[in-house]
């Protein structure tokens, strides 16, 4: 199969979706509540074993925690964006020698099998064309390489919460969530290698769930936009349904929040 004629598929509105995707996520502070993810990008690099030089792309970086994980183990790494980081990661980031450069996951500016290992951390899992960032990502890893993911499950706190948002203002629907099933993961990179996958979670923590919430409003991306359209009224009962999800996940006793959101971490040796 040539990998490259990913490239002439159709796209999907692609200058809209883009643009769309970099106001919404350049329009908050994601470091706020995307701290709690460091963990993730850590097990995930830990768990394709990254090596010293090891040529490394994160793609749709984030908040760098992959990217981090990765330079952190003496790998040459590469993060592609589409929207600007937080100044402190990636401060640290580009400290440790990771090379940023814009692009999309469904367009990646790399020729074919570029690097050792793909990873991206709930990020290719937003691509509107979700065939072709997957064929995107196998076609610049190099054959015996390896593509890392973490994704959302849809069944998870994440997951609902997307779902909550969507009932008041369609915010991102259950297709990127669909990442999050190994069912899904074979039809999009079982064609191109082995596949294996491990359910994970990671613990949100804050001192109240009241003050955890307040924190996504301001600072998480999709639950910014989606008070931002909504009226006084609603915005309380959106408030009031984010509440009634967080104690449903929360296992804290003590009044506090201690929060499980569950992933789906999945690994791809290229053949």
């Amino acid at each position: 199969m040539n990998l490259s004629l990913s490239r002439n598929a159709p796209r999907i509105d692609p200058r809209t979706v883009t643009a769309r995707r970099q106001s919404a996520w350049a329009s908050a502070d994601y470091a706020v509540v995307g701290n709690a993810l460091q963990i993730v990008g850590e097990e995930l690099c830990e768990t394709l074993n990254l090596y010293q030089d090891a040529r490394v792309l994160d793609v749709a970086v984030g908040n760098a925690h992959a990217a981090l994980a990765a330079a952190r183990r003496w790998c040459d790494v590469t993060a592609t964006r589409i929207a600007t980081e937080p100044a402190r990661q990636r401060g640290e980031a580009e400290t440790l020698g990771v090379h940023f450069t814009e692009g999309d996951a469904e367009d990646l500016p790399f020729p074919d099998q570029t690097f050792d290992a793909v990873i991206s951390s709930f990020g290719a899992m937003f691509a509107p064309d979700q065939e072709r960032a997957a064929a995107e990502m196998i076609r610049v890893c190099r054959r015996g390489g390896r593509v890392g993911v973490a994704a959302w499950t849809p069944a998870g706190f994440i997951g609902r919460l997307f779902a909550l948002l969507d009932r008041h203002t369609q915010a991102a629907g259950p297709e990127p969530f669909r990442w999050g099933s190994e069912e899904r993961l074979s039809e999009l990179f079982g064609v191109y290698g082995c596949i294996t996958t491990s359910k994970k979670q990671v613990a949100f923590r804050c001192r109240t769930p009241a003050l955890w919430v307040e924190n996504f409003r301001s600072s998480y991306a999709p639950v910014a936009a989606a008070f931002a359209g909504l009226d006084a009224a609603r915005q309380r009962a959106l408030t009031g349904e984010l509440l009634e999800l967080v104690a449903r996940f929360n296992r804290a006793t003590d009044g506090t929040l201690v929060l499980d959101a569950e992933y789906l971490e999945a690994m791809i040796v290229r053949r």
